[in-house]
């Protein structure tokens, strides 16, 4: 019911109406794999560099139907995220600005869930600029890739259970590929990857084992 009501109050403060399909029924079984690829981690200071997403229907990724743009940020570019993803500030120089990208990316995503891995710092960033132009932010659901696993595998785990929620341990825990990290679609690639075998999992119930701790030997 309260959901209901919020997305209701985000239709009412929509300022283009154009885009009223982002609150239509998403397409069943439909979802979208999501990634940024950004200046940095600050959500308010920060921007979008690169942005890609990747439709998932039923247990198939369709990569052909792939979104992918290079963006002109409108912050500085931070050492520390050069190194993460490679990427300087004369390679996405001639990129659009998201102003430019935005209404091209809400189309593709339409009113599908968002999948993604730490989903709310992506959701963040590309919110600020839908918060500019429509006046909301997106009212898509969302779907955390890192807490399927975490309750497939450690949902029955006992107190003191160490978790490891990297986004390599998963794709190996998982039997899945590593491609070119830090990069916006093989991300949103492999996120997608990780949502459909998670999926599978749990519709089989089938929980991840997780390794068991060796016992304490006592000497002497």
């Amino acid at each position: 019911m309260l959901l209901s009501v919020k997305r209701r109050v985000h239709q009412y403060l929509l300022r283009d109406p154009a885009f009223r399909f982002l609150f239509d029924e998403p397409p069943p079984g439909e979802a979208v794999a999501i990634d940024c690829e950004t200046t940095g981690l600050n959500t308010r200071r920060d921007d979008i560099v690169t942005v890609a997403a990747v439709i998932i229907r039923g247990s198939r990724i369709l990569a052909s139907e792939r979104f992918e743009a290079v963006v002109r940020p409108s912050a500085k570019m931070k050492a520390e995220a050069i190194k993460v993803h490679r990427l300087r500030e004369g390679d996405v120089a001639g990129g659009r600005t998201m102003e430019e990208v935005l209404p091209e990316l809400m189309r593709f995503i339409g009113s599908r869930p968002l999948v993604g891995y730490y989903l709310e710092f992506d959701v963040a960033m590309v919110n600020r600029h839908m918060r500019r132009m429509l006046g909301i932010g997106l009212p898509n659901p969302r779907i955390e890739v890192s807490g399927l696993y975490y309750e497939r595998k450690y949902g029955n785990a006992p107190p003191g259970t160490q978790v490891d929620l990297r986004f390599t341990a998963i794709l190996a825990d998982l039997g899945l590929p590593i491609l070119d990290q830090h990069h916006a679609f093989s991300d949103a690639l492999m996120t997608a990857m990780m949502y459909v075998a998670l999926i599978d999992l749990k519709d089989r119930n089938i929980r991840i084992p997780r390794q068991r701790a060796r016992p304490i030997t006592h000497f002497g």
